[in-house]
C-alpha cells in the first residue's frame, strides 16, 4: 500500500479524505497485459475502487513493482508520497500490586 497526497471524495452528503492507495494484479496475460484492482481509502473506510489494464508499450516497460505503482497513480492522477505503514496498537499492561 502507498500513501498518496490526500484527495477529497463525496459520499452520502459528506466530504471525505482518502490518502491510501492499494492495488494488486488480478489478471495477467503474459506478454500482453495486466489488470490491476485498486482502492483508495483512509484508515476507517474504502472510498473508491476500480480496475485498470496495463497494456501495449507500458506493459513492455513493466519490470518492477514500482513501475506498476507509478503507472496506476498516473492513470488516477494521484501523487504517491511514500509507503503506507499500518498503525501498531500496543497493548498496555497494568502492573498489579500483590496483596499484603
Amino acid at each position: 500500500m502507498k500513501l498518496i497526497t490526500p484527495i477529497s471524495t463525496w459520499d452520502k452528503g459528506q466530504n471525505k479524505q482518502g490518502h491510501i492507495l492499494n492495488a494488486f494484479g488480478t489478471i495477467v496475460r503474459l506478454g500482453k497485459s495486466a489488470e490491476f484492482y485498486f482502492t483508495i481509502s483512509n484508515e476507517q473506510e474504502q472510498l473508491a475502487q476500480g480496475k485498470l489494464t496495463l497494456k501495449g508499450d507500458d506493459y513492455q516497460l513493466w519490470n518492477e513493482d514500482i513501475f506498476a505503482w507509478d503507472w496506476i497513480a498516473d492513470q488516477l492522477n494521484l501523487t504517491i508520497i511514500g509507503d503506507y505503514v499500518s498503525p501498531v496498537v500496543e497493548e498496555v499492561m497494568s502492573e498489579t500490586q500483590p496483596n499484603n
